[in-house]
């Protein structure tokens, strides 16, 4: 039997913001680099994640975070 391992959009977010402020990434960057810092197995998750929630690789990290960022309007 194989563990999984699932994600959520949340956790792939909070990762996101979290290479961008230190400085690993750059919210320019498409989604898909986000790999680089996740393990291929999870990776596997956390893109089944993205694509559930309409989320493209090459969309960039600051779509992802774009929606937290404005929902006190």
């Amino acid at each position: 039997m194989v563990a999984t391992v699932n994600f959520s959009l949340d956790e792939i977010k909070d990762e996101a913001r979290h290479l961008v402020e230190t400085g690993k990434i750059n919210s320019h960057q498409s989604i898909c680099v986000l790999c680089d810092f996740i393990s291929p197995r999870e990776w596997i998750c956390a893109e089944c994640e993205l694509e559930r929630n309409d989320y493209l690789l090459r969309d960039h990290i600051c779509d992802l975070l774009a929606k937290d960022e404005w929902s006190e309007d």
